[in-house]
């Protein structure tokens, strides 16, 4: 019972929710709609507030005003009361009885409106003489109250009323006192005054009251309706253009009318989008001079470049007859020769992206075999530096589409990267895939990055420490690069790290060309519940420890 009890509670509650979703839906989306429900909500509760305010005084002021009538009409009646019984001649108890019968229809038609009386032999009274209680409405003898009663017998010299409700529902007031009466003694005299066109006078005021509110709300609301309008609809415009001009037409304009403050705010915002679209314009003018002025530059060094590179390759091979100062010059131009080169490659691929001439030449391959070639091509270096490799490149086929010179050129660049920064550590590389798409990670333990340096590391030219040496000739766009060609293929180049933790580059590339990725099928940040450094798997040769571990593919299990 407690668990349906509580799937209840819960099934209702996500109604609730989801109803007050639907409801609030529209005031979110809308500024218009806010404005004006909450102009006609401040509306209703200060009209509502003005009504129950306006009724109380006009109710009290209509009551105590007939309430005065009342006890006056009542006091002068009681005179008269009072006189005519003490001019009564009747000596017997018949005789008073007739008195009192002849007295009670002259009560009840002496007042200024019909009224109801009540003559009842009082609680004090101690007479022997017997006369029968009168009233014109005896079924109405019970509303006159126990404690009105006690309070007229315990100050008879004086007038009490009460306010009470009839049997038809209208408002009344009971005014109650006492007469002495020969021979049989005190009588108390209550009148019965009915308030029912008291009543109708305050509801009709009262409804005249809440027709003027609902007009006025009415007013209100349009009133609101269209000043909000004449504002928001401008900023509606200005939204709508806004939109246009983000999606790069810069051309698009606010129509100006008049010359008041949303007049003034269209033309400043039109003053805004022209200046906009002519720093636009000279960025892009300037953005294509250098694309082109990098370009030439990168054509026209080819032919100096090819003589100086033909001479250097000349005093290269002769090296061995020079003095060593000459010596040690000539391979430091042919190490340079070999940078610059690279650099020269390097600014060519750069404005190729720039100018979006970049072209995928996409084939099926396994990315594993792209790892494996990377791996092994950067063994030299990796044992230079004493860095172990360990990969793990899973058990199942990760065919893709792609460039594999492309992809080659990222996995060597995050290779190359972490092996440099890896302070001696050991470099992982791991590789997934699912339906969708396929990833690389690279990691290394080395002196990592702060979130500042993570958030640059992929712009051109862009060094962490600038005081470090480049010992494997970089160009300083090897990452660069590597993002574009991630990017031509429609796939992600992210990075991580943390100081005294190292780096995580993943590279995430689709398994064919139109699939929008959502996810990668690796974590980009390393699993940092245990500290100890992993323990490579070594291969052993003639040539002593390798930088490069055994790899557990598929093959090699099969082979096994």
């Amino acid at each position: 019972m407690t668990v349906l009890l509580r799937r209840w509670w819960t099934r209702g509650r996500r109604q609730v929710r989801r109803v007050v979703r639907l409801i609030g839906r529209p005031f979110r989306r809308s500024v218009q709609l806010r404005l004006l429900a909450t102009a006609i909500s401040i509306s209703v509760i200060s009209l509502a507030l003005l009504t129950v305010y306006l009724s109380v005084a006009m109710r009290d002021g209509l009551v105590d005003r007939r309430v005065e009538e009342i006890l006056s009409e009542s006091a002068r009646s009681l005179s008269q009361t009072q006189t005519t019984v003490n001019s009564s001649t009747a000596s017997s108890s018949s005789g008073v009885q007739q008195t009192l019968n002849d007295l009670l229809p002259a009560l009840q038609s002496g007042g200024t409106s019909g009224r109801e009386v009540f003559l009842l032999r009082s609680a004090t009274n101690t007479s022997s003489v017997r006369v029968l209680d009168l009233s014109t409405a005896p079924d109405a003898e019970g509303i006159i109250s126990d404690a009105l009663r006690q309070a007229v017998a315990q100050e008879p010299q004086q007038q009490h009323w009460q306010s009470v409700r009839l049997e038809s529902g209208e408002p009344g007031v009971v005014v109650g006192s006492v007469v002495e009466v020969p021979l049989a003694g005190a009588f108390d005299v209550y009148f019965l005054y009915s308030l029912a066109s008291e009543q109708e006078t305050l509801t009709f005021l009262q409804n005249i009251i809440a027709l003027a509110g609902v007009v006025l709300i009415g007013v209100l609301g349009t009133l609101t309706f269209v000043v909000v309008r004449q504002i928001v609809r401008p900023v509606k415009q200005a939204s709508v253009v806004a939109e246009r001009i983000a999606d790069g037409n810069l051309n698009e304009r606010l129509m100006v009318h008049g010359e008041d403050e949303v007049a003034t705010l269209a033309r400043s915002f039109n003053a805004m989008t022209g200046s906009l679209q002519h720093q636009i314009d000279q960025l892009a003018q300037l953005s294509a001079v250098q694309r082109q002025f990098v370009s030439d530059v990168s054509h026209e060094l080819r032919t100096p470049l090819t003589t100086v590179r033909m001479a250097a390759e000349m005093l290269y091979q002769s090296r061995d007859e020079f003095d060593p100062v000459s010596k040690r010059s000539t391979e430091l131009l042919h190490t340079q020769l070999d940078r610059f080169e690279d650099l020269l490659a390097d600014l060519l691929e750069i404005s190729r992206f720039d100018a979006g001439a970049a072209l995928l030449e996409a084939e099926a391959r396994d990315i594993r075999d792209i790892v494996l070639q990377v791996v092994d091509y950067e063994m030299t270096l990796a044992e230079k530096k004493g860095v172990w490799i360990s990969a793990d490149l899973g058990e199942q086929s990760l065919r893709v589409d792609c460039d594999s010179r492309r992809v080659e050129r990222i996995v060597r660049n995050l290779v190359v990267n972490a092996i440099e920064h890896s302070e001696g550590r050991p470099v992982t590389i791991t590789t997934r895939g699912n339906s969708q798409a396929v990833a690389v990670v690279v990691a290394d333990r080395g002196i990592g990055m702060d979130r500042t340096e993570v958030s640059r590391v992929f712009d051109r030219f862009w060094r962490a420490d600038p005081a470090r040496a480049r010992t494997t000739g970089g160009t300083g766009l090897g990452l660069s690069i590597a993002k574009e060609d991630a990017r031509l293929h429609g796939g992600w180049l992210e990075a991580w790290g943390r100081h005294g933790f190292g780096s995580s580059f993943r590279l995430t590339l689709p398994r064919r060309a139109g699939i929008m990725l959502t996810s990668s099928p690796l974590p980009l940040e390393p699993d940092l519940s245990s500290t100890h450094e992993p323990s490579p798997v070594l291969v052993v040769d003639e040539h002593g420890p390798a930088s490069v571990p055994r790899f557990d593919t598929k093959e090699d299990s099969d082979d096994e």
